[in-house]
């Protein structure tokens, strides 16, 4: 099963629900390492009547070390066929900067006041039935429908918070110092930190830790420390 259909891809969706009682939460996709307190990501201010929080794609961050690519994959046609009349009818800027929806502060209080959940579900169910998200998807599908919810209604994260696009490429885009400074590191993309062509690997294994069960190992090419089980 392709990882962008797997049932914990969407665990996002449902915050309330694995968190009752909180008033406030944050999502963290698998492939990222926090390098500072996470307090300063939880205090993120958000602004009244937003559920959330997300790290735009046209922050400075983005805009200085991404190289745009083929699809417009940072705005919302990349992720939405504009071509379908309920996209259409939304009346949203095809030129709209997406944002990465695999770091984000939540207002629990507001996402169950919204129903949320049941808004993204109900894009979702659309999706079967007309196929609303772009044939040139540039990413995760769990991205469209939460670009549809939150559109022009989200709050910004430092972008520090979320320095991505460490798994774009085998190739290295940042720099020592950059990477260093960096408060959270996010291997969105093919090559994931634990694969055999990662990049920053030397940064991802400092604070891995070994499958007790013996499960799940990293995969290196040059070197016989990790195997592959």
């Amino acid at each position: 099963m392709p990882d962008s259909i797997k049932p914990l891809t969407f665990a996002r969706f449902y915050l309330p629900n694995w968190v009752p009682n909180a008033e406030k939460a944050i999502y963290l996709d698998d492939d990222v390492i926090v390098q500072d307190d996470i307090l300063e990501l939880y205090n993120t201010p958000l602004q009244p009547g937003h559920a959330a929080a997300f790290s735009d794609d046209c922050d400075s961050t983005s805009n200085k070390f991404v190289v745009r690519g083929a699809g417009n994959q940072y705005n919302y046609i990349g992720f939405l066929d504009y071509k379908k009349e309920a996209v259409r009818k939304l009346s949203m800027k095809a030129s709209t900067c997406s944002f990465n929806p695999g770091v984000f502060v939540a207002n629990l209080t507001e996402w169950k006041l919204q129903n949320i959940t049941k808004q993204l579900e109900k894009w979702m169910v659309l999706n079967v039935v007309e196929e609303i998200y772009s044939r040139t998807l540039a990413g995760s599908i769990t991205t469209p429908p939460l670009l549809i919810v939150f559109y022009k209604r989200h709050s910004n994260i430092d972008p520090m918070w979320n320095v991505r696009h460490l798994g774009s490429s085998a190739g290295k885009r940042y720099s020592p110092q950059f990477v260093k400074a960096a408060k959270l590191l996010h291997w969105n993309g093919h090559f994931k930190p634990w694969g055999r062509t990662a990049s920053y690997a030397d940064v991802w294994e400092k604070w891995y830790i070994p499958d007790p069960s013996g499960k799940f190992s990293l995969i290196r090419r040059h070197t016989d420390i990790y195997e592959a089980k």
